[in-house]
C-alpha cells in the first residue's frame, strides 16, 4: 500500500565551494545542504550537490544525494534520497525538483522504503514537500 507524506523544511545551512567549473555561459559549485523536516516527517539530513548556474547567476539544474534521520508516519529510521532538479529557462516558474528514495538505503522502522516526492518552492521562498512511499 503506497503512504503520502507532505511537510515543509528549512535550510539550516548551505555551504558552497568554489566553482569547479566555469565555461560556455555556466558555472558548477558543490553544495553542503542542511536542512530540519516538518509535518508528517520530522527529522534533520545533510544533502551534496551539484549545482549548474547561469553566467548570470540563476539556477538551471542541481543533481545530488540526500541522506534522512528522522520519524515518518511515526516510524524512525534512515534513507537516502537521490535528487534531480532544473528549471526550463532558470526562472523559478518553470523548476520542477524531484526526488527518488534510493532502492536499500532504508534503515530502522524505514527498511525496505521504497518512493518518489516533490519539492516546490514558494513564491516567499519557503520549501514544502510530498513522497509517495511504501514500505517492504
Amino acid at each position: 500500500m503506497t503512504s503520502h507524506a507532505t511537510g515543509t523544511f528549512d535550510l539550516d545551512s548551505w555551504d558552497a565551494e568554489k566553482p569547479f567549473h566555469e565555461g560556455a555561459g555556466t558555472k558548477q559549485t558543490r553544495v553542503r545542504v542542511g536542512k530540519t523536516f516538518h509535518g508528517d516527517l520530522v527529522g534533520t539530513s545533510v544533502t551534496e550537490l551539484i549545482t549548474v548556474e547561469s553566467a548570470e547567476g540563476g539556477p538551471l539544474a542541481y543533481v545530488g544525494i540526500e541522506t534522512v534521520h528522522g520519524i515518518l508516519h511515526g516510524r524512525e529510521g534512515t534513507f537516502v534520497l537521490q535528487h534531480s532538479a532544473g528549471s526550463d529557462d532558470g526562472t523559478p516558474a518553470t523548476q520542477w525538483l524531484r526526488w527518488l528514495i534510493v532502492t536499500g538505503s532504508g534503515t530502522g522502522e524505514l527498511t525496505g522504503i521504497r518512493g518518489e516526492g516533490r519539492i516546490v518552492v514558494g513564491a516567499d521562498g519557503t520549501h514544502s514537500w510530498s513522497l509517495d512511499y511504501t514500505l517492504g
